[in-house]
């Protein structure tokens, strides 16, 4: 597994705690950088949970408005959490994340984490997105410049 999968897994990990729990991600995370009893956090795990957390009211009603059906909280909780990483990279990440990795990346991570019917699911909702993701990603810079 390379240095950017393992990036991805740990921040759905620090994704889906922070969100079990209540808390900010950020600050989950803040608290696992530097500690001696953990692995070293990985910076393009930071820039994930940071940017999933920055852009996460954004990024909930995309995935509200395009999961056909499903509110938040009747998805499981990991698929939540990979989709919204899914959906950061797609969106905010693609210059330097190609929109197929992004969604592929997001595929096999919940392959590896949730239900048989979450890969299909996952790969649905952001391949849905991923078809206007130049019109979004324009959108979104129009609100906040330079946000990639």
């Amino acid at each position: 597994m390379g240095a950017r999968n393992k990036a991805r897994k740990r921040a759905v990990d620090v994704l889906y705690e922070a969100d079990l729990r209540g808390e900010d991600a950020v600050t989950l995370l803040s608290g696992r950088v530097g500690s001696p009893d953990l692995p070293p956090v990985n910076e393009y795990t930071v820039t994930l949970v940071e940017g999933v957390t920055a852009n996460r009211q954004r990024i909930d009603e995309l995935l509200v408005e395009h999961a056909e059906g499903w509110t938040l909280a009747r998805m499981p909780a990991v698929d939540r959490a990979v989709l919204r990483l899914g959906l950061y990279e797609l969106l905010w990440r693609s210059d330097d994340v190609p929109p197929a990795v992004a969604i592929d990346e997001a595929v096999e991570l919940v392959k590896a984490l949730s239900t048989d019917d979450s890969p299909r699911f996952v790969n649905g909702v952001l391949g849905r997105i991923a078809g206007i993701g130049d019109r979004l990603r324009s959108t979104l810079r129009g609100a906040n410049p330079g946000a990639e």
